[in-house]
């Protein structure tokens, strides 16, 4: 089992949860290919809309993979994305900034956005379970 972190906007994440799916780094198939059945996946949304300079900062979801398919789903205007299936759990939202000191995937606390540019990260299940504190989810781990 691993413990990974999505970069997605607060409203695509919104959406996601809606339709129990997850989608990373702009509905690409390699990312998702990462992830197995089993594993969690946190959302990190460092703005509330994709593609605007909205700072949101916050972890804004939790789920877990609930098998190995990966899909592609027509939104429209040619954009064609792939897609997991995954379960959401009931949490509340978490901003990162009072986290930072505990996290270890982040070396450079001065310049800790820099870890997330790739869109989807493992992190060690330390950290998980740091992240999934402060959003007031038991684990059952």
């Amino acid at each position: 089992m691993k413990y990974w972190i999505g970069v997605v906007s607060k409203s695509h994440v919104e959406n996601g949860k809606k339709e129990s799916i997850c989608q990373v780094c702009h509905g690409k198939r390699g990312a998702l290919k990462r992830m197995r059945k089993g594993d969690y996946l946190l959302y990190y949304s460092l703005t509330v809309t994709y593609g605007k300079k909205d700072p949101y900062q916050k972890f804004t979801a939790l789920g877990q993979l609930v098998d190995e398919d990966i899909y592609q789903f027509d939104m429209g205007g040619g954009f064609i994305p792939f897609r997991r299936r995954i379960h959401y759990f009931v949490t509340q939202e978490a901003p990162i900034r009072p986290l930072l000191p505990q996290l270890s995937f982040i070396k450079n606390k001065e310049k800790w956005g820099a870890v997330f540019r790739y869109g989807l990260l493992s992190i060690p299940r330390e950290d998980f379970e740091i992240i999934v504190a402060a959003m007031d989810w038991i684990s059952p781990l």
